[in-house]
């Protein structure tokens, strides 16, 4: 009852002109490929001040909505990265959404299951089944939240980008229930210095270990190297990464360019040449996300 109570709430500042914000469970009933279990989710603080969160086993979507007035139709699932091993909730997350609903696109901020053995069936497929059932809850209740069902983004960051460009590559596999059989295609995609793939030569080590474990399969290899998945199918995406990145290799992003290229689908990238991993946090958010809303504008995401 108090899920459904601050629901109305937020509907109702919104349409009075001003940011919502609250916070959903992602799954009504039973959470989908988990097992019994006692994980306590942690709160991750730097320098005193809130960070993100780790053992995350209870997913959820933080819905933030823009002024009614400037609200423009479109929207977009935000998937902080974090190696798949925690999320770095109010860098990529919280300061993400604001930047949105100030240009009047409604943001979403998926608290995803981190890949554990404890909590899942298999830990493999549970981030991806998180994101499907983020972008089917919002397109399900897009007229709720004045949101246009075919404006509706995903967008990731290092392994929050490999997670986005998995929902992007894959929506056509379904991993969760969906009996209303509603789309599962994001309508575009924004990766932000992202881990793309699972490949020896080129993954990065932690958020394979995290996702896949030991004695990985050829195919699941391939299955979750988003590069070999592309399909002219695949959904529009912006890119962006540093040369500099010591973390995640830019051949991650160079080898996905390719691959939307060649299939003739549409990507624009963004490369610069100074910048270690996480370059782009420590630019006035509004100012590094310029490029994206011009592109979003551009493609008739935003008005």
């Amino acid at each position: 009852m108090r899920i459904k109570i601050l629901f109305f709430i937020s509907l109702l500042t919104s349409a009075a002109g001003l940011f919502a914000q609250t916070v959903i469970p992602l799954y009504t009933g039973a959470i989908p490929n988990s097992v019994p279990n006692n994980m306590k989710e942690i709160t991750i603080n730097w320098d005193g001040h809130f960070g993100g969160y780790k053992s995350i086993a209870n997913p959820t979507l933080e819905v933030y909505l823009p002024a009614a007035a400037g609200a423009n139709g479109s929207a977009v699932i935000i998937c902080p990265g974090g190696g798949y091993g925690m999320e770095s909730y109010q860098a990529e997350g919280i300061n993400i959404a604001n930047a949105f609903i100030k240009q009047g696109t409604a943001a979403f901020i998926l608290k995803y299951r981190l890949p554990s053995d404890s909590i899942m069936k298999d830990k493999s497929i549970g981030p991806m089944q998180d994101a499907q059932q983020a972008i089917k809850r919002v397109r399900e209740n897009a007229v709720n939240w004045h949101i246009e069902a075919d404006k509706i983004g995903i967008m990731g960051f290092s392994a929050g980008g490999h997670l986005a460009a998995s929902a992007a590559v894959h929506f056509d596999s379904s991993f969760i229930t969906n009996k209303e059989h509603t789309s599962l295609r994001p309508d575009f995609m924004v990766l932000v210095y992202p881990v793309i793939s699972m490949t020896d030569q080129l993954t990065h080590a932690g958020s394979r270990q995290n996702l896949l474990g030991d004695n990985i399969s050829l195919e699941k290899i391939n299955f979750f190297s988003n590069e070999k998945n592309v399909t002219e199918k695949t959904p529009p995406a912006w890119i962006t990464h540093s040369e500099e990145d010591k973390v995640v290799d830019v051949d991650n992003s160079i080898l996905f360019y390719e691959a939307l290229r060649h299939h003739h689908v549409p990507v624009e990238m963004h490369l610069y040449p100074k910048g270690n991993h996480g370059f782009v946090l420590s630019q006035p958010t509004e100012q590094w996300m310029r490029p994206l809303f011009d592109w979003m504008k551009t493609n008739g995401w935003m008005k």
